[in-house]
């Protein structure tokens, strides 16, 4: 971790430091919304389809550790070894059934409208930063009622390295004319919080559907079950007492 990084995180509850605010980058998947259950349907039941693991269902926590939050190159090789073509056309199939399956049922993470409402009283800048592919991103940000919320919607695999890399975020700053100092994060996953901490900025995990040990491991600024939880609103009072509010 940077420097800059560790300077961040010092304090671990709070975002005072980062007064005058400027901007709020979010992931999308188990950020916005509870969309991991709905990945893992279509995985379990597509692997188990083409006979993947002896046909028997893939576990809950075998779809954390191989295809939440990571890139698809990634995911690819996770289910065909060496056959990279035939990895990503699977995904792609995957991804089709997502869709189908967000139109129905993709629902927002709790209290996300009381945090929109917050970061618009204050006229932050906002981005959306994702492994997912572009279709599937503005699909769900579409669903959620958000199309007019995000200025830019960054997608990891359109930038040189995606998540775990630190490019979609510095992509996302560079986008906004935002300053690291004056940023954070909101993020689900190991990948995603270790991309936000490695591009300077502290990042607020969501314990959405990842084990907090394994988040911790990737040092973000504190944990929150969701956008409800009082350690956010709390940290978001301090940062206004601070100066974070914008004229």
């Amino acid at each position: 971790m940077t420097a800059s990084s560790e300077n961040c995180v010092v304090s671990k509850t709070s975002l005072a430091g980062l007064a005058p605010l400027q901007a709020v980058l979010f992931d999308i998947d188990g950020t916005l919304c509870d969309s991991d259950p709905l990945h893992y349907y279509a995985f379990r039941e597509m692997l188990q389809e083409i006979g993947f693991n002896g046909g028997t269902p893939i576990t809950e926590e075998f779809f954390i550790e191989n295809f939440a939050g990571k890139h698809s190159n990634d995911a690819a090789l996770a289910i065909f070894p060496g056959d990279m073509e035939r990895g990503l056309k699977f995904l792609d199939d995957k991804e089709a059934m997502f869709c189908r399956l967000a139109a129905e049922q993709l629902r927002p993470l709790n209290g996300l409208d009381k945090v929109r409402k917050w970061i618009e009283d204050r006229g932050l800048k906002l981005a959306a930063v994702t492994n997912a592919p572009r279709p599937n991103a503005e699909l769900m940000i579409k669903i959620l009622g958000l199309s007019d919320f995000f200025d830019v919607v960054i997608i990891g695999g359109e930038c040189e390295h995606a998540k775990p890399h630190p490019d979609p975020y510095l992509k996302a700053l560079e986008a906004l004319k935002a300053s690291k100092d004056h940023t954070f994060v909101f993020e689900d996953s190991v990948s995603g919080i270790k991309a936000g901490v490695d591009a300077g900025m502290p990042v607020v995990g969501i314990t959405t559907r990842n084990p907090e040990h394994l988040l911790m491991e990737a040092k973000p600024a504190f944990l929150i079950k969701d956008y409800d939880d009082p350690k956010l609103w709390v940290a978001l009072e301090q940062l206004d007492k601070a100066g974070g509010r914008r004229s």
